[in-house]
């Protein structure tokens, strides 16, 4: 370990001795998140000690859970001891004991006795994790908690009696067996491929065989897989999620710690279901929460450290009841199946990246670089088969959460909490938590759409913020692609009850019409993809006037179109053509007359009738964000932090020796085309460093070039016939 961060440490634990409560929170909890686990141990009991001093027994009892899950048996006596006495002062006024007597949870003339001692016990050669999986270990985890920006919230009420809406559940019904469908022939066709490949490899090759059990068909043995991973995914992954993610069990005593009301749904659940839902905690800082398992009986919901820390007591209610709704609705059984399956895709992408990121050889590094970026495009496809799960599933449990608890600002205030809580994450970790993004997918609020709702927030009023999502016309077509529903869209519907049952509004949102923008623009945004129903339409035209002109014996050539074999010519041909026609307005010159700076930036992203064509030309100073090396190739965490937002930035650096990733870290000044749409992002001109290097972005290049190639492709396929 560094002196500097010896020394850190040395003065979080001075300043506990000293009783100096602000400087030694500051400086634990940056040292909690240090690499080492002896020292981020050791920051997390100081961190105990003056979180009860200060009066936060919630977060002393949260860490006191986490330290109780060590494997050292003297951390987990401390722990133990520590929750006793927390839960003891709990039983009476808290704020009347922390007044009376300063909680005397540990006397802190004795801090360094009931301490266990660290050095000796805790850091051995056969219990020390290497730096490269520590993260997995059975040891501590180590979380910072980080603060919220300033936002003014209005606390708006709740019903005290509401009429419960009804669901239509079979929509839902059908779409989670769709979803599972969607996944199982997926996985088949990666199955069949790589079973072939190895194959078709092995027949190549001299002397060797090919293996005939891989010949056979998968589909009989992929199914009964698929079920049994439902019927056992409880189990496998508790197992799973606890190795790779850190989670562990959440005491009923510690929940209501935070959250009395959330342990009065729970118990009111479990009673009505017949339920015995178990919760677990995620030891991170990003608010986050996901359930996993099939029945009521054998499900469980997990909430990270953060959402307890930065979510008030009706709102860590309102997000575990909307947790509830999936395992009422039935469909956190096909998501546990897709964790099951991407998850073990992502860890193997990950595992490919480090081992890539270890290799100076360049020529293997490309390698390791289009391996990894295979592994990830398969979890991205796997993913991509319950997208539309994923967002209608998040309607039907707002809903439910709405009739559970009639608390639907609460809700409300929850959602936006945690989109702040994730794009504050990312600002303090400086890239996006490979937990947030592995485990997307199963969120109440994805990480994408909260990178800039969530840092422009303390800027800009929610209102202007959300209203492109319930405003714009073209808002769904243009989110097909989207993880998770649009948030305004949500929390409009959400706010439409609250004015049903009269109630005051969260935020001033109403049931306004959707604003005009010209279909011309939306026509020429989706040109490329209008011109495949286009190219299939020309070839059935083709197709018919050929047959025709053959039957009425005018041509004798029926022979080169008999097959229909040119219709993926055609439509190879309208994409093209498409793409050719957008390119010119997708990417306009960047003149400097026009061109927009940071002060401009709020402004340019709450135009609710803006959609991604519409760009606007930008030249923002800011920092680059984002993980280095192997992971980060396809440019996937490319983040540019502004005085006032995080902005998700594309780039195109085919052919190009440096790019933008090379800079993460530094200020830069990036010059595009900034675009409004569910998700904000930055189409990168160039990025110049404060040393005067200037990267260029061939991305205008690159897609004229895929352009030209679909046309040549598609006219060999008419002329060879």
């Amino acid at each position: 370990m560094s002196r500097d961060s010896k020394t850190s440490l040395e003065a979080g634990l001075a300043a506990v001795k000293s009783e100096d409560w602000k400087t030694a929170k500051t400086i634990l909890e940056t040292v909690a998140m240090d690499d080492n686990p002896q020292r981020a141990v050791q920051a997390q009991i100081g961190l105990v000690v003056v979180y009860a001093k200060t009066g936060d027994i919630a977060g002393a009892m949260t860490l006191s859970e986490i330290l109780a899950q060590s494997n050292n048996p003297e951390i987990q006596e401390w722990a133990n001891r520590s929750l006793e006495e927390l839960l003891k002062r709990n039983r009476t006024d808290i704020n009347a004991r922390i007044e009376e007597d300063g909680t005397g949870f540990v006397p802190f003339e004795d801090f360094n006795d009931s301490k266990p001692n660290i050095n000796e016990t805790i850091i051995t050669p056969d219990n020390t994790p290497n730096h490269d999986n520590h993260e997995h270990s059975s040891s501590i985890v180590p979380v910072k908690i980080n603060k919220l920006p300033t936002i003014h919230w209005r606390r708006s009420g709740r019903a005290k009696t509401w009429q419960e809406k009804k669901l239509d559940l079979i929509p839902l019904r059908l779409l989670t067996a769709g979803s599972f469908v969607a996944l199982f022939w997926v996985v088949r066709i990666i199955i069949v491929f790589i079973t072939s490949t190895i194959n078709n490899t092995l027949v190549w090759l001299p002397f060797l065989e090919p293996i005939q059990l891989l010949y056979q068909d998968p589909t009989t043995f992929l199914l009964v897989l698929f079920f049994l991973l439902i019927a056992t995914s409880p189990w496998l992954l508790d197992k799973l999620l606890s190795s790779l993610y850190g989670i562990q069990s959440l005491e009923t005593t510690v929940l209501e710690m935070h959250s009395q009301e959330a342990l009065r749904i729970l118990k009111r659940f479990n009673t009505q279901r017949r339920g015995n839902i178990k919760i677990k905690l995620l030891p991170i800082a990003a608010p986050i929460a996901f359930t996993y398992g099939h029945l009521p009986s054998m499900s469980r919901i997990v909430m990270s450290q953060g959402l307890l820390q930065q979510l008030t007591d009706d709102e860590i209610a309102a997000m575990l009841a909307l947790q509830l709704g999936h395992v009422a609705h039935w469909d956190a059984s096909v998501m546990s199946l897709v964790l099951l399956v991407t998850i073990p895709i992502y860890k193997l992408y990950q595992l490919v990246s480090t081992w890539g990121d270890r290799v100076n050889i360049t020529f293997v590094s490309y390698i390791y670089i289009a391996i990894s970026s295979l592994i990830y495009g398969v979890w991205c496809l796997c993913t991509g088969c319950v997208i539309a799960l994923s967002q209608v599933r998040l309607y039907y449990a707002d809903l439910f959460a709405t009739n559970f608890t009639g608390n639907p600002n609460g809700i409300t205030r929850a959602l936006l909490k945690i989109s702040n809580g994730i794009a504050n994450d990312i600002q303090k970790q400086e890239q996006t938590n490979w937990r947030l993004e592995s485990l997307n997918i199963s969120l109440p609020v994805g990480f994408k759409q909260s990178i800039t709702l969530g840092s422009l927030a303390p800027h800009v009023t929610f209102e202007s913020l959300l209203m492109w999502d319930y405003l714009n016309p073209y808002r769904y077509w243009l989110t097909v692609n989207n993880t998770h529903p649009m948030l305004g869209d949500r929390i409009q519907r959400l706010l439409a009850i609250v004015g049903k049952w009269r109630l005051d509004r969260e935020l001033d949102i109403d049931n306004t019409n959707a604003i005009k923008v010209r279909k011309q623009i939306f026509g020429l945004q989706i040109a490329p993809f209008l011109g495949i129903p286009t190219g299939l339409a020309f070839a059935l035209l083709i197709g018919v006037v050929w047959q025709t002109l053959y039957a009425l014996k005018i041509l004798n050539l029926k022979w080169i179109y008999d097959d229909w074999g040119f219709a993926a010519g055609c439509i190879a041909i309208g994409f093209s053509i498409g793409t050719l026609i957008r390119i010119n307005a997708y990417f306009p010159e960047l003149k400097s007359t026009s061109i927009q700076t940071n002060e401009h930036l709020p402004a340019l992203l709450t135009n609710p009738a803006a959609i991604g064509i519409d760009s606007h030309g930008v030249k923002l100073h800011g920092k680059i964000l984002g993980r280095r090396g192997v992971s980060n190739s396809l440019g996937q965490d490319l983040i540019l932090q502004t005085t006032s937002a995080l902005i998700k930035m594309h780039h195109v650096s085919f052919g190009q020796p440096v790019n933008p990733q090379d800079f993460i870290g530094r200020q830069v000044t990036v010059t595009g085309w900034l675009r409004r749409d569910a998700t904000p992002w930055l189409d990168i001109q160039s990025v110049r460093t404060q040393t005067g290097k200037t990267i260029n972005s061939t991305h205008p290049i690159w897609a004229t070039v895929v352009a030209v190639a679909f046309q040549a492709w598609g006219a060999y396929i008419l002329l060879k016939g």
